[in-house]
């Protein structure tokens, strides 16, 4: 199942980040919206202002290190609220830090995926994230 309608979360500072992730969901044709958070505090706002009749993220794409907010909180408070908790949760992330990758699990963090640097390799890595979460897992109500 595919639901085009329900947008993608990504909560990335980086603005070459931003950019790749784009453009990689871009070259893959994907038609779900995709939602912008430039820090932690950004996607907090964001979050609260979802309405309960919009539709969730469909997966929320979330990078560890941020200003203002951190990832980590960002990831707590998700996992901790009832509107937002059975929202998957992928950590995209440069940090392949064996605590970083704890906490984040301990946290409710449904995957952790260390951005590769090659673009073609990312883009693949897009391509599978959007694959899995998008299309092939079917997300609560």
């Amino acid at each position: 199942m595919i639901y085009p309608d329900r947008p993608i979360l990504l909560v990335e500072d980086n603005p070459m980040d931003v950019d790749l992730t784009q453009r990689a969901f871009s070259r893959r044709k994907v038609a779900n919206p995709i939602e912008v958070a430039r820090d932690g505090e950004e996607a907090l706002r964001l979050l609260e202002q979802w309405g309960l009749e919009d539709p969730q993220p469909i997966v929320i794409l979330l990078d560890l290190k941020l200003p203002k907010v951190d990832g980590l909180e960002v990831l707590h408070y998700l996992k901790t609220s009832s509107q937002f908790q059975a929202i998957p949760v992928v950590v995209l992330t440069t940090s392949a830090e064996d605590s970083d990758i704890q906490i984040a699990y301990q946290e409710g963090a449904n995957s952790y995926i260390v951005k590769p640097v090659d673009f073609d390799r990312f883009i693949d890595v897009v391509d599978y994230i959007h694959t899995y979460w998008c299309a092939i897992n079917v997300p609560p109500k």
